[in-house]
Parts: C-alpha cells; structure tokens; sequence
C-alpha cells in the first residue's frame, strides 16, 4: 500500500504527459510489485502482455469523461481475441432486429437456424431456455454468463459476416475483424457462407432471412502472425513449423474499449454515434454481462462446472475459491485461447464509488507449440489478471474525485 501510496503522490505530476501509447505509468505500478509482476516484467516478449486502464471522471451532470494509460497496446501487433469477439456480435445483433422493424419481429421471437452450405448445422430447440426454444435474448444470455460457442455462430450466421464487420468500422474499431465462427474449425469458404434463418412470433412465421454470402476479404497489416516453432494438426500430429494466424479474427484491445465505453457511457457520445439499442437491449447486456452463472436460472448451470468467478478473470482470476465481493460488479467479457487470456472490462464498486475500465492481454505457451492444449493459464495468465486487476481496484481506491459518481443505472441490474 505505501508504494500505491507514493505514486498516487506522483500521479497529478505523470497525468499531463500520459496517453494511450505511453508504458511508463502502467510501468512504474508494476515494477513497485516485484512479487506479483517481476515474472512478467522480466521477459515482456513471451507474454506478450498489452494493457489499457481508463480512468472514470464524471462532472457535475455525471456525464463520464475518460483518461487513458498504456503499456504495450499497439493494434499492429497480432493476439488471438478468441471469445472477446462475441460482445460486438451481442450489440450488433439486437440491432439488427431494431433496424428491420418488422411487425412481431424481438429479440424473444423464436429463432430457427436451418442449413445451406457444407458443414452447416441446423438449430430447431435449446434445452436451457425456458420455453425451450432458441432466440437472440437468450443466445445472449449464454455468450455473456460463459461465452458460449454456438450461441456466438448462431448470432455471427443472423448478422452476416459482411454486416458484422461494417459496423465495426463504422462504431470506430478501424483495427478489426470479425471472419469466422468459433470452435467448429470454420475457415476459407465456409466462414463466407452463413446459414438461412427463420423467425417464428406466437408460432407465426414473421421474417426469413436467406443464406448469404460474403466475398470480402478484410486484409489488415499486423505483425506476428505466425508463432512458435509447431502445432499440432487435426489429426493430433505435430507439425515443426510455426502456426499462422492468418486468417483468424482480430480485436485490438483499443477497439475492445472503444466498444465497452459507447455500451456503457451511451451519454458520452454524439447521439448519432451511439448504438441503436433501446433502453431494454441495454438493460439485458448490462444484467447478463456482470451476473455471475450460478445466479441465473434459465440457462441453469452446474457450479463445478461454471463457477460464480469463471468468467471473472480480471481481478478474481478465475478462482474457484474466490470469495465474491457483494459491493463489487465487473461488467465484462473475456476469452481464453491458444495460450492467451483477455479480459475487457468495467469495474465498479457501488460502496465506494469507485469505477474503472481496464483491458488486459497475456499469453503463455512455453513449449512454443500450438494446439497441444499445453499453456500456462494456471500459473501464469489467471494470476497475472487477477494481480493487475487488483492493483488497478486499489490504486482507485485511493484516487481523488471532484464529483462523486452516479451509479444507479448500473446497480439496479443486480
């Protein structure tokens, strides 16, 4: 605590100068916990660590204004987003369905995906829902409370590939791309191809979208695309050569914030940049996006398999035994993939109003091998997310406001 101490005494002196590029703050914090982040620190280059902290400023409207330091984020610079994609794919989505305006047309209505191309699969029923049927508002549900593959595909085969990654562009994530499904090995051709979709209102059919297809190839310059010295191919066998990300999904952490502030801080945008969501659609990402799995009832999940902190990485780290704080709410979404942990997330402390957006990377693959389901998230990456998260939770501990924030829209979804 001294050491937080005496660079919070810093810190008026270090604001001027600090901006999204600049290490040297984020830097210095770490370096003041060698027992937590000397590993780290010491070989940057295998951990491939990129982080971005935003201060949280509200003024006398309680209108947010954001500050911003670095360590090591620079978009060129290739990591595996694995399932941070699927928060974009939430919001684009619900507006779809605001922008079709369609008579009997929600995010309840019911969703059935059928098939058109190779390998595609159909979807007529879904257990975990309570009526047992499939829609958008609870494929939602299950990406945001453990980021569930299929529900993700079944967003990504609605939207269209082409729509996912235009909206980016035009929400600001100029670095990214979004080109296949997740963990169905979807790549080349078949990623092009999205399933038709139909969708069923009082069991009357109220839109039918056919299947599409998306010839564009979304060429971005990144650096370090290939990696490690081999990888393990689908027959289980290794390959000595590195692994190519080639053609894999892309999503900077800058683009991840920029994303998180137009979700939460709508009000902080011009209203003609702000998603096209209605009061409703905000309400069920905020209340699924931070609700802990064993406190939803449809899905129902088993808690030694989903945990209350198992999509919790900054600041619990994943910790099974972690006792949950009832004055804390983390409003995220997180991925874990071949070796790399991210979280993207708001933290908020309703007893202390505090609150604080924090996006991290780091990755562990020390034998250098992809696909051997050999990396160190136990010992490396879920300790370094819940150190730094901690680190950052204190440091606003102690940080001074000139205007205390309003919480309220975010505390009435617990």
């Amino acid at each position: 605590m001294m050491r937080i101490f005496l660079l919070l005494c810093m810190l008026p002196a270090m604001l001027p100068a600090q901006n999204k590029t600049d290490k040297r703050f984020l830097e210095k914090l770490m370096k003041a916990h060698p027992d937590e982040f000397g590993g780290i620190l010491s070989r940057p280059g295998n951990n491939e660590v990129q982080i971005l902290y935003t201060q949280i400023n509200r003024d006398s409207r309680n209108v947010p204004h954001f500050k911003s330091f670095g360590y090591h984020p620079d978009p060129s610079w290739y990591f595996y987003p694995a399932s941070t994609v699927k928060l974009p794919a939430v919001i684009f989505a619900l507006e779809k369905i605001n922008r079709l305006k369609i008579p009997g047309l929600s995010r309840t209505s019911v969703m059935i995906t059928d098939s058109a191309f190779a390998r595609q699969t159909r979807v007529n029923v879904d257990s975990t829902a309570a009526n047992g049927l499939p829609s958008i508002e609870h494929y939602i549900k299950k990406i945001l409370l453990t980021s569930d593959n299929d529900a993700f595909n079944r967003l990504f085969e609605f939207i269209g590939r082409a729509e996912i990654n235009e909206k980016l562009r035009q929400n600001g994530a100029v670095h990214s791309r979004i080109l296949n499904r997740l963990a169905i090995g979807d790549a080349g051709e078949s990623a092009r191809h999205t399933n038709p979709v139909s969708f069923y209102t009082g069991g009357k059919l109220v839109y039918r979208q056919e299947a599409q297809y998306d010839a564009t190839d979304y060429p971005l310059k990144l650096q370090n695309l290939s990696r490690g010295t081999g990888y393990m191919d689908a027959n289980d066998k290794l390959v000595n050569e590195p692994y190519s990300f080639a053609d894999k999904n892309v999503y900077p952490i800058q683009d991840q914030q920029q994303v998180m502030k137009k979700l939460l801080f709508p009000e902080a945008f011009p209203g003609k940049e702000r998603f096209n969501l209605t009061a409703g659609d905000y309400e069920l990402i905020y209340r699924y996006m931070s609700m802990y799995p064993t406190e939803s009832d449809f899905p129902k999940y088993d808690p030694k398999a989903f945990w209350p902190t198992y999509a919790k990485m900054l600041y619990y780290g994943r910790d099974k035994n972690a006792l949950t704080d009832p004055n804390l709410r983390i409003f995220n979404k997180y991925g874990d993939s071949y070796g790399y942990v991210i979280d993207n997330a708001y933290i908020v402390d309703f007893k202390n109003k505090i609150e604080f957006l924090l996006t991290v990377v780091v990755q562990s693959n020390e034998d250098g091998i992809y696909n051997d389901n050999k990396y160190e998230y136990e010992t490396v990456c879920y300790p370094f997310m819940k150190n730094i998260g901690q680190l950052i939770y204190q440091l606003e501990l102690e940080r001074k406001r000139k205007h205390i924030p309003g919480l309220d829209k975010f505390s009435s979804v617990r």
